[in-house]
């Protein structure tokens, strides 16, 4: 097990892990605000078309933004620990 911990240590402190895990981060961000412009877009275009569902809509365009920003939070974390461990 200790060998497997000092091997990720010396992968990590490589510069190419290091600007992978920008990459990774940025990427996980971009991805993020595709994701919910998209839910925002296609929400709206919902609405339109049945203007009396309006109500359930708008709470299902939460819940999924909210688990696409959790998705994408956790990304960023995960390539932010890359970076500074």
């Amino acid at each position: 097990m200790s060998t497997l911990m000092m091997l990720l240590q010396e992968v990590a402190n490589t510069a190419v892990a290091k600007a992978g895990a920008g990459i990774g981060a940025g990427i996980a961000a971009l991805g993020a605000g595709m994701g919910i412009g998209r839910i925002g877009g296609s929400a709206l275009e919902s609405i339109a078309r049945q203007p009396e569902a309006q109500g359930d809509i708008r709470s299902n365009m939460i819940v999924a933004a909210a688990l696409v920003e959790g998705a994408a939070f956790f990304a960023i974390v995960v390539c932010l620990l890359i970076l500074f461990i």
